[in-house]
């Protein structure tokens, strides 16, 4: 078995990670999302998560790795089959990308590249680029995530809410994450810190919402519903570390990482 230290060291390309898609009722841009993945990675990974609009029909014929979910079982669920799917085919990394479009394929290189330069790290895909076209409902909602979020991580993250982001093997095998829905993936970010002693790098991306000139299906994100949800996970996972205001003083003096070169 490879040991976590040289498992960093491999470098990784369109051949060794695999792009792992949640898909809940995505028949609206599934095919295209998966099919813009494959021109930048060899192994797409897409799981229907009890969809009932015909999402896996729409992919079906395309060479990806197809799982059904019989019933929804969240999105927590979800990433948790694409990730030991992942593990059992001997990916190294794992990009994961929503199903509605949002998130470009032609960022996933800039994603591996960063990767590359800082090995054994998390790298998020966060919307720096343009910003302003996020609703200010989310853009407060993501501030106020990354605020919470970043304490229990241990340093300054950005974008804790972004779906775009590439996980190192040493994090996506991680056992036992705790979480369900929304909540699983502000877990995961902490446990990589945590658990593995990874580090998060924001690599600058555009933010996509819906306009005159694309369309997109209506957030599953439910702002109250899940804000609530994951600041009071996050809350306790962050009391159940103790010196609390230690651990936000630590937090604070160390900056975000955002990998310019990407």
């Amino acid at each position: 078995m490879v040991d976590q230290i040289e498992i960093e060291r491999v470098q990784l390309d369109r051949g060794n990670v695999a792009v792992v898609i949640p898909a809940l009722n995505e028949r609206l841009r599934i095919r295209e999302v998966v099919s813009e993945a494959l021109q930048y990675i060899d192994h797409v990974i897409v799981i229907d998560d009890g969809s009932d609009d015909g999402t896996s029909d729409c992919v079906r014929d395309l060479p990806v790795t197809l799982l059904r979910h019989p019933q929804r079982m969240g999105k927590g669920q979800s990433l948790r089959d694409g990730f030991a799917e992942a593990a059992r085919m001997g990916m190294q990394a794992v990009a994961t990308m929503d199903g509605d479009g949002q998130h470009k394929a032609s960022d996933l290189p800039r994603l591996i590249a960063a990767a590359n330069r800082h090995p054994g790290a998390l790298v998020v895909g966060a919307r720096l680029k343009k910003r302003a076209s996020q609703p200010w409902y989310r853009r407060i909602g993501n501030d106020f995530g990354d605020w919470g979020i970043s304490w229990g991580c241990g340093y300054r993250v950005v974008d804790t809410q972004s779906g775009q982001r590439l996980y190192p093997r040493a994090v996506f095998t991680l056992p036992d994450v705790p979480g369900e829905g929304f909540v699983f993936e502000a877990q995961m970010l902490m446990s990589a810190s945590r658990q593995a002693g990874a580090r998060v790098v924001a690599v600058p991306v555009e933010a996509r919402y819906a306009n005159a000139e694309q369309e997109f299906r209506k957030s599953h994100f439910r702002l109250f519903r899940d804000l609530y949800n994951i600041t009071s996970h996050t809350v306790g996972f962050i009391l159940g570390r103790g010196d609390v205001i230690r651990e936000y003083r630590i937090t604070r003096a160390h900056p975000p990482v955002i990998d310019q070169d990407a």
